[in-house]
């Protein structure tokens, strides 16, 4: 039942596919050689760019930012502008401005095209507003009110580490760092529910600021006060960054310890990917991170020169979406950015002797670059393009960039040839002295005209095969209905092909672990990338290589099925549906990601509502040929490797990663063998696919009303043990609704308009690893059941396909994982009738997701099939994730530490193999089954649906499951008294060394905590040892550290707080690391936990970073303890992240969980009605007191730090490496 996969991937190809200028689009995934994300902050990855043209479209729109018109093709000219004492910035030249699209201008003429082109205009968002200030500033604001009085605001430099010279690499990612914390008035925004942050890439470098409208009237800052000035003067003193001395040599450390934490090994497989699919252009030379000489030398003068040569009024684009008002916007830019001039900026550039490289570069940048001619976001590059003859007619008429195709140094001659009069090498073709040693790629040609360019990366720490297969393809604007019908037909066989990968495709014994296929545009590369990923056992790599291009192939030759295309055009209409529905309740964030991505590549940007209205339009008349002829387009590069059938011109790029073997091993692998595998796959007949009959619901109504005679249901009141008084069972009550069923199954439900037309079910069957040992079951059984669940899926007479295949036609996610307490199935559903057929009158309506996804809930729990093929895939799983575990330093240290503090306990500890392969099917089943009594179970549900309606489904379809289901696999006479975690023993010191051709390390400090309710290892809480410590308590201070959510506020209070301090100390005084992070294991059921502080450093530095971790938490226990300030600026954090994520049904989902559980005692209605009240209540003196509750003393510490060290004899493989540290994943930007 692999529906996370199933639906997940047709949400990426529907969501993330090749083009975004219709809806609401998340980011887009990195290019994965594990089936994981990339490097990035993780929780904010903003690496959309802005520009108005799409990574299809070419070169138009040039108009120059001061609004004077130019062609494309025109010679640039540096920029003159009168003044009496400045001269002309060295770089600034006329280009093309930011704004594309939405420059008022182009929007102007784009919308007076409408009624004189066959096909007419996108219609552009209605309250977008756009705008360029006299100095060249751009703007664009969007209002929106999700969540509100809250805003955003982004500044984007357009410059990143592809427009560095030589001598400068790394040097936009330093100055990021230094312009943004060195900056005091972002420090203004500390303490007012304000997060910061920014992050650098190879085409821009963006800041921003999340804020509340108005300050809190708390603290320093008396009545409230706009926020918007405050924001906007931390942006604007990025500008205007002082770079002094101490800050950068602050931010220097914290570079150079980032390149020690990102320098995984998945990093430098991204590395490898990079460097081989940009060879042609600037991208394979200058990666965000830098070169580390470089970086350990500059000075105030070197950070000062990039910084005004770039940081320039007419190469930033600012955005600010949010609950404001549009003419008080538009007047506080113009006060807070208009007095910023370039010839400013260049008369304080402080190395004259850069001055004329920089405006070498800027020459060619506007005459022989993407940049230019395509997108102002792009950055500065040209592409070995592979595209078939009916795209390149799309294309505008200047293509002699896009067609030149050789590695040769690109020709670009400065306006006065006299003075230079030599090829300036804007692609960085030729050899540098702070190149790295490379062999250079070499490229074959599978068949006449077929070249292929293949590079293989070998490393000791490599787990899998992994198979990554390119071509690159310019980016293709949606600006009217023609462009955007071909990127829905895109869309559609994006989705078929996934499916078929991940449904079809996993056979009894699949080929390959992970697969993914997809187009995507790529404001960062200045390109569409189509891509092919996949990983595989490296023995079977071969046959991974020739199933998964077959299956391509397949697609391009036969296109897709007329029940494909129904199904998926549906889910493209139900998607612009719901998000029309979501209208402005859209978050600010996701705005604002959308609104970048889409100006960035040229698209159109529409409201959800036209987005709607125009995708219904189109879909109603988009036809089967239309998709078969995208399908050809798509699959062209592959397809074309094959003598006779649709070709594409350019080159195609395949990168493989595997572990280091011998020549004579199964798993071994060079450039020919990889390109005979390909040209082997190529010459495989395929046949066309067949569609499969979905059933349209699950459960019929028949055996509906059987399943109610039989158990006839009804609903009882709800129960909890915080000390609420039972809920009615026949009313619903606010601000959710909680009771039982008749056959003991707890349910809660909640209304959440916040996320239109979506919902999220969340089972809970406490037990999880803790069961194992309480039940007698053998070790990793229930670890490996969920699994075995999650890749089965068959109920009753319906096979796995045909389910899975339900589910991705009415748009459901599941994921089913277990955990030390509890085993925890997700669902994600639409709320709306979805499976439908046809469009407007002519539509016949499906059942709703929210039913759906209670069909799937009462198949599992009373007719799931055991599959031993399921099993295979679980346990294989597992075997790859243990053994990859023992080849990173992170992954292996951690486990490390985590064995010492429990004792070994395997609860806490990854499942090895042997123990995986100890599981038969009878014992997962068995252990799985076990937990899956109605009695045991709770049932959490929240969307924007009609809370009567939905909990007369539940007595449907989950009030008949028999009271006594799956009683035979209950184990009798067992304790149901979850255990505490183990008691820890005095601390002591780790350490581990890791082989490894590249010096890292990790350090840890761990101890005893509380679980995330406040309870101990010993059975006594924080409120309990609080209230015993604090002899002077009132009688005010002792009722509310009675209240069951005491532990829980304190201990969230003291996580945010032991943060701040750790980057306070260890990375800003110290300058020992780039980050050290505070985390709690948050038990809900097993008394006691543990803390975590994780720091990265260098191998000479890892022991001071460990020392200063331990030092700031001695520090917050004794001589510099909690200030009133840290508590005031820690509940600001709290709460608005609280207040945010109430906005999410998965959420709602996750805090009503346990509510009703006994196991949880102090979980109950109160823990969410009163979570302000109670942390707003929280002093100083409870966190001191909570503080001594942990193991925090010397003698209770466990330490550890994990090297690398390099492996005896290693020889350095002459491999293609861009530099010593990539740059990030192709989806992912380093975040400052």
């Amino acid at each position: 039942m692999k529906f996370q996969v199933a639906a997940g991937i047709l949400a990426t190809a529907l969501f993330v596919g090749d083009v975004n200028a219709f809806s609401f689009v998340p980011q887009r995934s990195s290019i994965a050689v594990t089936p994981s994300k990339s490097i990035s902050n993780n929780g904010r990855t903003r690496s959309s760019s802005l520009v108005m043209k799409d990574d299809n479209s070419k070169f138009s729109f040039a108009n120059l930012f001061s609004g004077e018109g130019a062609a494309s093709g025109a010679t640039p000219t540096r920029v003159r502008r009168s003044s009496a004492t400045l001269e002309p910035h060295p770089s600034q030249r006329d280009h093309i401005n930011p704004l594309n699209a939405l420059y008022p201008p182009n929007k102007q003429a784009i919308e007076e095209s409408a009624g004189k082109s066959t096909t007419p205009p996108l219609p552009f968002h209605p309250a977008v507003q756009s705008g360029v200030l006299s100095n060249g500033f751009s703007y664009v604001f969007l209002p929106n009110r999700s969540p509100p009085n809250r805003f955003e605001a982004h500044l984007q430099v357009f410059s990143g580490s592809s427009d560095e010279l030589e001598p400068q690499q790394g040097i936009a990612h330093l100055t990021e760092h230094v312009a943004y914390m060195g900056s005091r008035k972002r420090e203004r925004l500390f303490g007012t529910g304000s997060q910061t942050n920014a992050y650098t890439d190879f085409h821009h470098t963006v800041f921003y600021a999340a804020c509340p409208t108005y300050s809190p009237n708390t603290g320093s800052f008396g009545s409230p006060q706009p926020m918007l000035p405050m924001a906007l003067d931390a942006l604007c003193d990025v500008m205007e960054a002082r770079c002094d001395p101490s800050r950068i040599e602050k931010e220097r450390q914290a570079v150079l310890s980032e390149m020690t934490m990102v320098n995984t090994i998945e990093y430098r497989v991204e590395c490898q990917i990079l460097s081989t699919l940009h060879r042609e252009n600037r991208l394979a030379k200058r990666f965000p991170i830098g070169k580390e000489s470089l970086i350990q030398k500059w000075d105030r003068d070197d950070v000062k020169t990039w910084h005004r040569t770039h940081y320039r009024p007419d190469n930033v684009l600012l955005y600010i979406v949010g609950d404001l008002d549009p003419q008080y916007v538009q007047q506080t830019i113009e006060d807070k950015f208009g007095h910023l001039t370039a010839e400013k900026q260049g008369s304080e550039i402080a190395l004259p002797e850069l001055k004329g490289d920089a405006s070498d570069l800027a020459d060619a940048v506007v005459g022989n670059t993407l940049k230019q001619r395509q997108s102002w976001h792009y950055p500065p590059v040209r592409h070995d393009f592979c595209v078939v003859e009916g795209v390149k007619d799309l294309l505008d008429d200047e293509t002699k960039l896009v067609e030149t195709g050789d590695l040769e140094v690109v020709e670009k001659k400065s306006e006065d040839e006299s003075s230079i009069g030599s090829i300036y090498d804007i692609h960085l073709q030729k050899p540098y002295s702070l190149d790295d040693k490379v062999k250079f790629l070499k490229e074959a040609e599978l068949s006449p005209g077929k070249v292929i360019r293949p590079h293989i990366f070998k490393h000791e720490l490599l787990q899998n095969f992994s198979f990554h297969l390119f071509a690159k393809r310019p980016v293709e604007p949606i600006k009217d209905m023609e462009s955007f019908r071909r990127s829905l037909a895109r869309r559609v066989c994006l989705a078929a092909l996934q499916i078929r990968l991940n449904v079809g495709g996993r056979s009894d014994d699949p080929a390959f672990t992970f697969v993914e296929f997809n187009q995507l545009d790529s404001a960062r590369e200045g390109c569409a990338v189509c891509s092919l990923d996949m990983t595989a056992d490296p023995p079977r790599w071969r046959e991974a290589v020739l199933k998964s291009i077959s299956e391509i192939r397949k697609l391009g030759i036969h296109g897709v099925t007329p029940g494909e295309m129904e199904r998926y055009a549906s889910a493209l209409l139900t998607d612009a549906e719901q998000l029309a529905a979501q209208g402005d309740m859209i978050s600010h964030g996701d705005q604002l990601a959308y609104l970048m991505e889409t100006v960035a590549n040229g698209h159109t940007f529409m409201s959800p509502e036209q987005s709607y209205a125009v995708t219904e339009q189109a879909l109603s008349t988009l036809t089967l040929e239309e998709v078969n002829r995208a399908a050809a387009e798509l699959c062209s590069h592959i397809t074309g490797l094959n003598d006779g059938e649709l070709t594409s011109t350019g080159k195609v790029v395949a990168v493989a990663c595997a572990p280091k073997s011998s020549d004579n091993d199964a798993a071994f692998v060079d450039d020919d063998m990889l390109c005979q595998a390909i040209r082997e796959a190529c010459t495989i007949e395929v046949e066309p696919v067949e569609d499969v009959v979905v059933p349209h619901t699950l459960v019929t109504p028949a055996e509906l009303e059987e399943a109610m005679k039989a158990n006839p249901p009804s609903w009882e009141s709800g129960q909890f043990s915080d000390g609420t008084p039972n809920t009615p069972a026949d009313r619903i009550t606010r601000p959710f609704t909680l009771r039982r069923l008749s056959n003991g199954i707890r349910v809660g439900i909640n209304q959440n308009p916040a996320e239109s037309q979506r919902g999220h079910l969340r089972l809970v069957a406490p037990g999880g690893r803790d069961a194992e040992r309480r039940l007698g079951f053998k070790s990793g059984s229930l670890a490996v059941g969920a699994r075995a669940m999650q890749e089965g899926g068959s109920f009753g007479s319906f096979s796995r396909e045909q389910v899975e295949l339900f589910a991705v036609d009415h748009l459901i996610m599941v994921e089913i994982n277990c955990n030390e307490e509890s085993l925890v199935m997700d669902f994600v559903f639409p709320t709306t009738n979805v499976g439908n057929s046809g469009y407007g009158e002519n539509m016949k309506l499906g059942i709703t997701g929210t039913e759906s996804v209670l069909q799937i809930v009462r198949e599992i729990l009373v007719d799931f099939n055991w599959e031993e093929d399921a099993l295979g895939r679980s346990k294989s799983s597992y075997r790859t994730a243990h053994e990859s575990l023992g080849k990173s330093l992170e992954g292996k240290s951690t486990e490390m530490i985590m064995d010492a503090v429990t004792s070994g306990d395997d609860r806490f500890l990854s499942i090895d193999v042997d123990t995986v392969n100890a599981v038969t099917l009878e014992d997962a089943k068995n252990a799985v089954m076990s937990q899956l009594r109605p009695k045991d179970l709770e049932i959490s549900v929240s969307g924007d649906f009609v809370v009567n309606e939905v909990l007369e489904q539940i007595l449907q379809y989950l009030g008949t499951v028999p009271a006594d289901a799956n009683a035979e696999f209950e184990v009798k006479d067992a304790t149901m008294e979850f255990d505490s975690v183990p008691k820890l023993a005095p601390g002591k010191h780790l350490d581990l060394e890791l082989e490894d051709s590249d010096p890292r390390a990790v350090a840890y400090v761990a101890g005893a905590a509380p679980n995330q309710w406040g309870f101990l290892a010993d059975g006594t809480s924080v409120a309990q040892r609080v209230s015993e410590a604090d002899k002077r308590a009132s009688d005010y201070d002792k009722q509310r550290r009675a209240h069951p959510l005491f532990g829980n506020a304190a201990l969230s209070l003291i996580s945010e707080i032991a943060n701040r301090r750790l980057f306070s100390t260890v990375r800003e005084r110290k300058q020992l690391t780039y980050d050290a992070n505070f985390s709690l294991t948050g038990f809900e059921r097993m008394k006691g936990g543990w803390f975590l502080v994780t720091v990265t450093a260098s191998k000479e530095k890892a022991q001071k970073a460990l020392d200063a971790c331990k030092e700031t938490l001695e520090a917050l226990r004794k001589s510099n303890p909690i200030s009133v300030d840290n508590l005031e600026s820690a509940k600001r954090v709290v709460l608005n992240r609280h207040e945010g994520e109430l906005r999410t049904s998965q959420y709602w989902a996750t805090i009503m969980s346990g509510i009703q559980e006994e196991s949880i005692p102090l979980k109950g209605p109160l823990s969410v009605t009163d979570f302000h009240a109670v942390i707003e209540a929280m002093t100083t003196t409870d966190l001191q007191l909570a503080l001594d509750c942990m193991g925090l003393e010397e003698s209770q510490l466990y330490t550890a730090i994990g090297k690398t060290v390099q492996p005896e004899g290693l020889v350095v493989d002459e491999i293609v490496k861009a530099s010593p540290m990539a740059g990030m994943g192709r989806g992912g930007a380093l975040m400052g």
